[in-house]
């Protein structure tokens, strides 16, 4: 009996660390997928997706430029190809993914967004098996299949609305997903060489630069005065929503691999259905909580996959 003492105490942690990882992966879902309220909120004061994801990196960057600085004097200089990778890293993943959403998002509800969103972990789980020949259980099946039986539950009221320009947000918000399923995929397997810390750090200084640069591009730099709230608004949108999710996000994958990271994110939408309730004022319906139900049923299945 003492002999299995041991397998049994690693076997525990293992199962501990894997549920933290979950848990990780989990809250940075909730402060990512509150970026389109945040959104929301900022194009009441007219501005567009270039200027609002400019302000969004202008606030971030620092942190991001910060701890990269600090990952440059005490980690190994990087390779050539490490080098081109994080620079299609920080391209695709942030920065493209970013603004396609963004640019989606103002043509269509914060309800139909989430919703084409969390096709990601489907692209991540085909990817996986179709190209890195990894094996997808059953049960993540299962869990995948339970939480979008509910986020189609959850979201079904908002395909009834939309104007004219729903088939071109759709498409942007598609590319957007797509995007985001690379980059997870991607940064999974450099995380482990790289670290999460630095990967993140510059990764996302590639994306700010592309933002920031992309706005002094295509807009004056007058747009830079805005009223106060939009300031406000701006720095949630860049620490809360960006900095805090993108390092729990990058952990949760080196913890937890990318699959059951991008799985566990869909319980984003449902956050976002009470803050959308509470902040811009959208019901609350029963079809709504009964499709929360299905989304936190798949999280539970997730929790109980063997590792």
């Amino acid at each position: 009996m003492m002999k299995n003492l041991p397998d049994s105490a690693a076997s525990g942690g293992a199962r501990a660390a894997y549920l933290g990882g979950l848990a990780i992966a989990i809250g940075g879902a909730v402060l990512f997928s509150t970026k389109a309220v945040v959104a929301k909120l900022l194009y009441r004061y007219q501005i567009d997706a270039v200027t609002l994801i400019a302000f969004r990196m202008l606030f971030s960057l620092p942190v991001f430029a910060a701890i990269a600085l600090w990952q440059m004097r005490t980690a190994a200089p990087l390779s050539a190809g490490d080098r081109w990778r994080l620079l299609g890293l920080g391209l695709v993943g942030y920065y493209l993914s970013s603004f396609l959403d963004f640019l989606g998002l103002q043509y269509i509800s914060v309800g139909l967004e989430r919703l084409i969103l969390f096709l990601t972990p489907t692209f991540v789980l085909l990817i996986s098996a179709t190209w890195l020949k990894q094996h997808i259980s059953r049960r993540q099946w299962l869990a995948l299949l339970a939480s979008y039986a509910g986020i189609v539950l959850v979201f079904l009221h908002d395909l009834k609305d939309g104007g004219s320009n729903v088939a071109l947000g759709s498409t942007l918000v598609l590319g957007s997903a797509t995007s985001y399923a690379v980059y997870l995929l991607a940064s999974g397997e450099m995380v482990k060489r790289l670290g999460s810390l630095r990967l993140v750090s510059y990764a996302m200084c590639v994306s700010s630069a592309a933002c920031i640069a992309q706005f002094f591009l295509l807009r004056p730099a007058a747009l830079l005065l805005q009223p106060l709230p939009v300031y406000g608004l701006s720095l949630v949108n860049g620490l809360l929503c960006t900095v805090m999710p993108v390092f729990m996000t990058m952990v949760a994958v080196q913890r937890i691999g990318a699959s059951a990271a991008s799985q566990a994110g869909m319980i984003g939408p449902v956050s976002t259905l009470f803050l959308g309730a509470l902040i811009l004022g959208e019901a609350v319906t029963g079809w709504q909580l009964a499709g929360t139900a299905l989304v936190l049923a798949g999280i539970y299945l997730l929790s109980k996959v063997k590792h």
